[in-house]
């Protein structure tokens, strides 16, 4: 396997839990992002993956359908996983937004990045209990890091809320990203 390959499944295994433990009314449940239910949520990152590899004229096939979030999702990224897994496709080269990239670096910088910043969101929305690991931290603050000012344009993350200074490492993160623990059910 590569590296983004083996990144995917890191990210997806937890992730994958997640979504498989969301009670099936609970999908539609407000989640910490503004405006979007949890199957919103599940439903970004389907669609921004699908997005961005349809830019790169990579096929994963028909949208499978949320009515089932959870076979949906085991679906899209098991597609995923076989796109990432072609060492061809991660090593292609083209201008990214940050300049000269890869397929595979693009998708390990941001959307392996958003799979772990959205998987607290559905769990969150869910009403489930979701921590980070040290080192999934460490893999958002580099990523949140990297994005410089545009870690606030339209569409990626809230401007950053305030939080007390003895707050935890997770909920200084989470407020850099204009999410508050007090969005937990």
């Amino acid at each position: 396997m590569n590296t983004t390959a083996d990144r995917h499944s890191e990210a997806e295994r937890p992730l994958g839990s997640v979504v498989s433990a969301v009670d099936p009314a609970a999908w539609d449940r407000p989640s910490p992002c503004e405006g979007w239910t949890t199957r919103d949520v599940l439903a970004h990152i389907i669609d921004t993956q699908r997005e961005f590899f349809a830019g790169r004229d990579i096929d994963l096939g028909e949208r499978p359908s949320l009515d089932d979030p959870a076979r949906a999702w085991r679906q899209h990224t098991a597609r995923v996983a076989d796109v990432v897994a072609d060492e061809g496709v991660v090593d292609t080269a083209y201008d990214g937004y940050f300049g000269p990239t890869t397929i595979g670096a693009t998708f390990e910088q941001f959307y392996i990045w958003d799979m772990i910043v959205h998987r607290w969101d559905i769990a969150t929305g869910a009403g489930l209990d979701d921590t980070f690991t040290d080192a999934e931290i460490a893999a958002v603050e580099a990523g949140a890091d990297s994005f410089g000012d545009s870690l606030y344009m339209d569409g990626v993350c809230a401007p950053g809320v305030e939080v007390p200074d003895r707050a935890d490492r997770a909920t200084r993160l989470l407020a850099r990203l204009g999410r508050s623990r007090a969005h937990a059910v």
